[in-house]
């Protein structure tokens, strides 16, 4: 049969020997095939739409990859990005941003924006601002008005605790630092808000949460989602986050991430999404600075991290690293490797067993037991 000629026979045993050692080094090759985002293209589109702040921080992240800043055109595009965010032009916009409307992408107009919300004064002004709109038969915000009200309450939860610090010699502290977070939490949310970045779920919460608060006099049960959301909200683009949450579940494993990655959580999330996520949850197995590096080559670096381990993925990349000189046929040729089945690996594998197994003489020696018996 043509099937077991023998440069047939050849040919699939070669097969099936590459086939085995991609099995065996399945994971060297996923790490090869593995390549880095290059930010240059998502970064000049954040600049055209004057994203200023965005691009500012997702570009910043890269640069402390050599692959990024060794390139001449990162290093001038950064410039480029500095020396808007630097002008007085600039810093004045976002100040004015800040100041009426409530909410920026630069801390100067952050800072200018919840200065006034951090204390009573700023929940009572809005509270006054919708009774207005009421009394006037205008459209009253409804989430404002509750996010108001939860911020007097926070208000009160923060100077009572403040008291009692005092009284207990600085027993009550971290009371007051709950209650300051939950603070934080009602002016994030009102910045959120204003920006249109709180997502469905959360609005309904917030009511829910003003009307128990009205009914129970008691700030404890909303406590806990306000720091919550303090703990996304404060990190650089936080608020963007906000709206990627789909419950109190994630939004609870969101806060726990940004209270480990910081203000490089928005950019690691741009780069992995949920991906990211699940694989932050295991910072404390597969480190901070691993998780950051397998971010660089997108969700196909964070699932490879999660699958072989820090010590295997720092291993691996590194060797592929240093093959500098590797050219794009081997890089080409070890995506395709990494990307086969591994029931085609296998299968080859079988095939090419099966073809050198000598079936005539096994049918010989099957005859001869059969005549002899």
């Amino acid at each position: 049969m043509f099937l077991f000629k023998l440069p047939f026979k050849i040919g699939l045993l070669i097969l099936a020997a590459i086939a085995a050692g991609v099995l065996w080094q399945q994971e060297q090759l996923a790490a090869l095939a593995l390549v880095h985002v290059n930010p240059l293209p998502e970064t000049r589109a954040l600049v055209a739409e004057q994203r200023y702040a965005e691009a500012g921080d997702y570009l910043d992240f890269f640069m402390d990859y050599e692959y990024v800043s060794q390139n001449p055109e990162a290093v001038a595009l950064q410039t480029e990005i500095q020396a808007v965010r630097e002008s007085l032009r600039y810093q004045a916009q976002k100040l004015a941003d800040g100041l009426w409307l409530g909410t920026s992408d630069e801390v100067v107009g952050q800072a200018a924006g919840v200065i006034t919300d951090f204390f009573v004064i700023g929940d009572l002004r809005d509270l006054a601002q919708q009774g207005s709109h009421w009394y006037q038969d205008e459209e009253v915000d409804e989430v404002l008005t509750a996010l108001a009200t939860l911020g007097v309450a926070a208000s009160t939860a923060q100077a009572l605790s403040t008291v009692a610090t005092v009284g207990t010699g600085g027993a009550a502290a971290p009371t007051v630092a709950g209650s300051t977070a939950a603070k934080g939490g009602v002016v994030l949310l009102k910045a959120a808000r204003k920006a249109g970045k709180l997502p469905t779920w959360l609005v309904t919460t917030i009511r829910e949460s003003a009307e128990t608060l009205m009914k129970t006099r008691k700030f404890e049960g909303v406590s806990d989602l306000l720091t919550d959301v303090y703990s996304v909200a404060k990190v650089r683009g936080g608020i963007n986050l906000l709206d990627k949450t789909a419950d109190v579940a994630s939004l609870k494993r969101l806060a726990k991430v940004a209270d480990t990655f910081g203000d490089h959580t928005a950019t690691l999330y741009r780069l992995g999404g949920p991906v990211f996520i699940d694989t932050a949850q295991q910072a404390n197995r597969l480190g901070v600075v691993t998780i950051k590096t397998a971010a660089t080559y997108g969700q196909a670096g964070l699932r490879l991290l999660d699958k072989i381990g820090a010590i295997n993925f720092v291993k691996y990349t590194a060797r592929g690293g240093k093959m500098v000189y590797k050219g794009d046929i081997l890089d080409l040729l070890a995506r395709m490797l990494a990307a086969l089945p591994a029931w085609v690996l296998y299968l080859l594998v079988g095939l090419g067993a099966v073809v050198w197994v000598p079936w005539q003489l096994l049918r010989r020696g099957y005859s001869l037991v059969r005549a002899t018996a």
